[in-house]
């Protein structure tokens, strides 16, 4: 059974030949694009970083589950496998159809319902940000660390919108409040980046609903680097926290009780 540093190891190197063809893709201009479900952009490069991931993972860890955007989506939150992997191969799709620079490639492993290995890499920012329970959280081999922050005036805060229009009304009121409380609002487009800016200090809270895929990674990154994470509202019976996307708040431990409280006080 390979040790967490060895899949760390590993899951890295993936990524990053996966940010490589991502690379390659943009600057060839060589992909094309369609709406998923009439309203999610997704590219042919998606779906062949998907597969290149499922590869590779499949030829170092056969018979582990593998739980992706593009090739299995169907199984969310449905699995009670004791191994599974947890793969965005493209976080920030309209970003990198764009040409902006906030995208990223996430590999998560768990065990159990527990994250215990996680990689963000981002090829336009030539960062890779990994962890494995336990042994703190990484940007490029550089051990780091969470905000110290410690009132909701300093503080920074990242989220992001729902591509259902008519579902973005009702974040309004937790918006306002962030604004009228915080520092100020970033929205990157990349749920797994904001996480790891979280976990590097760079933004002190971040909340939004988004999918399993989006966040596993992250999350356990920015725990690794001290930040606390959790959710606004009750998870389900029999879901892991560690998979369940609704709601999420990871913010630096000195202000997350504050944030949370702020959060639900304006829905």
């Amino acid at each position: 059974m390979p040790t967490l540093q060895e899949r760390l190891t590993l899951a890295i190197s993936i990524a990053e030949e996966a940010g490589e063809l991502i690379r390659e893709a943009r600057a060839n201009q060589s992909f094309s694009k369609r709406l998923k479900a009439d309203e999610e952009l997704v590219t042919d490069v998606d779906v062949a970083v998907d597969k290149l991931i499922k590869a590779r993972l499949n030829k170092h860890f056969p018979g582990e589950a593998l739980l992706s955007e593009e090739l299995s989506p169907d199984r969310a939150l449905n699995t009670e496998t004791t191994a599974l992997w947890v793969v965005d191969p493209i976080d920030g799709t309209v970003n990198f159809a764009q040409g902006l620079r906030h995208v990223a490639v996430s590999i998560g492993w768990m065990e159990n319902g527990v994250t215990k290995v996680g990689v963000v890499h981002a090829p336009f920012l030539q960062e890779t940000f990994s962890a494995a329970e336990g042994s703190g959280a990484f940007c490029n081999q550089q051990r780091i660390t969470s905000s110290n922050v410690s009132t909701l005036a300093e503080t920074l805060v990242g989220t992001g919108f729902p591509y259902q229009k008519e579902a973005r009304q009702a974040l309004m009121p937790r918006l306002f409040a962030v604004l009228a409380h915080c520092r100020d609002v970033r929205r990157n487009g990349a749920a797994a980046l904001d996480l790891c800016d979280v976990a590097c200090g760079r933004l002190d809270a971040y909340y939004e609903t988004v999918s399993p895929w989006d966040f596993v990674a992250g999350w356990l990154i920015a725990r690794e680097a001290g930040a606390r994470v959790g959710h606004l509202g009750e998870i389900p019976a029999g879901v892991p926290a560690d998979l369940y996307p609704n709601e999420l708040l990871v913010a630096a431990s000195g202000i997350y009780d504050a944030m949370k409280q702020l959060l639900l006080d304006a829905k």
